[in-house]
């Protein structure tokens, strides 16, 4: 294995913090991400990591070599991307991860135009809502909304924002009327959206006379799943509140209407994040520009 191949690999097993992740997210066996670790100590004289049975940790000689492999594999980037050929640089496998509701409503609609542009990219994408452990499993880069509790470790960037919206079917409001202020909303069944971080119902916020007011939404039935509080409303459930372009359709077709319109809050964010201390490959950088590109502004 040539020595830049080694360097990535050898950078791999640190985040993944492990020899089978690193071998799984690189697609390779894991003796040869063993292998080409020991031909690094090897070459170099040095011991690089410290293995156990179920860990492993840097050396004083590894932080020092995973902090020079970090600067010069991005140096190599950026010399590459300064001449017009760079583009053949972006293959290889792309690991993204992004809630459902985007991934259906942003990600899937418009992704034959990145597959078209980068045809030698392999995009794997799951989707979830959490960000814990990015770096052991080798996710290239995430998609969120709101602000991360953790912000030292990731670099967030902006490709996108929404509005919360609340809404109801058209057959809810003729057996229940219309609410006229966020005060209404108690005499309303207002469906539960269980958070995947907490496993509570997730509070509605407002903006009153430039004050934010939360309110608990706690009716039956709660769901977990986008769609399934999607179709709670159309159904004439209870109402819901959720993200505009979750909405968009619905409202559209008349199955949805929006009420309380001047009382939501300000927009939520919509961020790409990938790990700081990860060498950024021009084929994660090309879909984080296309993301920049692609994704709706306000």
């Amino acid at each position: 294995m040539d020595r830049l191949k080694a360097m990535q690999v050898f950078i791999r097993v640190v985040d993944a913090e492990g020899f089978g992740k690193a071998a799984e997210t690189l697609s390779l066996p894991p003796s040869t991400v063993t292998r080409a670790i020991k031909e690094l100590e090897s070459s170099l004289g040095v011991q690089l990591l410290q293995r156990t049975t179920r860990q492993i940790n840097l050396t004083a000689d590894g932080t020092a070599y995973y902090e020079a492999c970090h600067r010069i594999l991005a140096e190599i980037d950026d010399v590459e991307a300064s001449f017009p050929g760079h583009g053949k640089t972006i293959n290889g496998t792309l690991r993204v991860d992004a809630p459902a509701s985007i991934t259906r409503h942003f990600i899937l609609p418009k992704i034959k135009n990145f597959m078209a542009r980068y045809p030698d990219v392999r995009l794997n994408l799951t989707t979830s809502d959490q960000i814990a452990d990015l770096i052991k499993t080798g996710i290239d880069c995430v998609i969120r909304t709101g602000t991360p509790a953790d912000t030292t470790s990731l670099v967030i960037r902006k490709i996108g924002d929404f509005k919360w919206t609340i809404c109801g079917s058209p057959d809810y409001f003729k057996q229940y009327g219309y609410p006229q202020s966020p005060g209404d909303l108690q005499h309303h069944r207002k469906i539960g959206y269980l958070s995947s971080r907490t496993g509570r119902p997730t509070d509605w916020t407002f903006e009153i006379e430039g004050r934010p007011v939360t309110m608990r939404a706690s009716d039956t039935p709660r769901v977990n799943d986008t769609e399934s509080y999607l179709t709670c409303g159309i159904e004439g459930l209870g109402l819901i509140r959720a993200a505009s372009y979750v909405v968009q359709s619905a409202i559209k077709d008349g199955n949805l209407q929006e009420v309380l319109t001047t009382f939501h809050g300000p927009r939520e964010t919509i961020s790409i994040m990938y790990p700081r201390n990860r060498h950024l490959s021009p084929t994660v950088r090309a879909f984080i520009d296309w993301c920049v590109e692609s994704f709706p502004k306000s």
